[in-house]
């Protein structure tokens, strides 16, 4: 593995093998809707739909700072995979976590009359955007991806296979199952790329400490395990839109030219920033969510 992709990868997981602080707890948002795998909060009730997911181990405050703008001029539905945010993780603590919030999301839109959402995810949340555009069409409009690769374990060298992943997928899930709680937060920065900021990783940190061990450990192996670089051609989105951060240099570039090599994505560098954008580089962000929403 090279430098690089060990960085990325040990980014990405290191919060979630900490000790797990409080967190302060996240402002409450009316009219939330809980399903086996998910719950959705609404704001906003004109526009076209626009549907916000968060990643690996984060509750929908993530979108915090874009989702009170979007809700002026678009119905906005945030999600929050079940046990990422304080609350108990249902269904999440056993295996089928992707499959079940995507068939959620799908049983959602429809029961709602949801036209064509715009579906935007970042980290894990990218993945489940995409698993949307492949394998649930008639439910899903435009895609954007933030900051996440087809299959994650990439990460690890360029021929990494689900079946060579498994190992480490497998370690990573009982680590993060075996980690006990703990009532201190975290205060002081933590380190790691997750945000080009001490502020924004000590936010990271407290979202990933308060998320249930057991829905994290299982959503993140499947993470590993999931590949869906086969289906990209599948998915018909338009616009199929990739922001990636560039703090690792050129590197990022090449990674992710060669994840998404062949699909139909259009990949957007967001420059001076980690793996969480909306954290480092927030009027980047603003602008570039606005440019694929507005695009025909």
């Amino acid at each position: 593995m090279n430098r690089f992709a060990l960085n990325f990868a040990v980014a990405v997981l290191a919060p979630l093998a900490l000790l797990r602080p409080e967190a302060a707890p996240c402002q409450a948002v009316p009219t939330e809707e809980r399903l086996a795998h998910i719950s959705v909060t609404t704001l906003g009730s004109r526009g076209s739909a626009v549907i916000l997911i968060p990643g690996l181990a984060s509750p929908r405050a993530v979108w915090d700072g874009i989702a009170p703008e979007l809700a002026k001029k678009h119905r906005v539905y945030l999600v929050q995979v079940n046990g990422f945010g304080g609350d108990a993780p249902g269904d999440n603590a056993k295996p089928g976590v992707l499959e079940g919030v995507a068939a959620d999301l799908d049983r959602y839109i429809a029961a709602k009359g949801i036209e064509k959402p715009a579906i935007i995810g970042h980290s894990m949340g990218g993945l489940l955007a995409m698993m949307m555009g492949t394998r649930y069409p008639a439910a899903t409009g435009r895609v954007m991806v933030v900051d996440a690769l087809p299959f994650f374990s990439l990460l690890y060298g360029p021929t990494a296979t689900v079946e060579s992943a498994r190992p480490f997928a497998e370690q990573a899930r009982a680590k993060i199952i075996a980690t006990p709680p703990t009532t201190v937060p975290v205060t002081t920065d933590p380190g790691g790329i997750w945000s080009i900021s001490p502020e924004g990783r000590i936010e990271v940190a407290n979202w990933s400490a308060k998320a249930a061990p057991a829905a994290t450990g299982q959503a993140l192996y499947e993470v590993m395990t999931t590949d869906l670089r086969p289906e990209l051609g599948k998915l018909k989105a338009k616009p199929f839109t990739v922001l990636y951060a560039t703090g690792a240099g050129p590197q990022a570039k090449t990674l992710w030219e060669s994840g998404y090599a062949g699909s139909s994505a259009t990949l957007v560098p967001i420059a001076d920033s980690w793996h969480f954008i909306m954290l480092d580089q927030p009027a980047a962000f603003a602008k570039a969510v606005d440019e694929f929403l507005a695009a025909p």
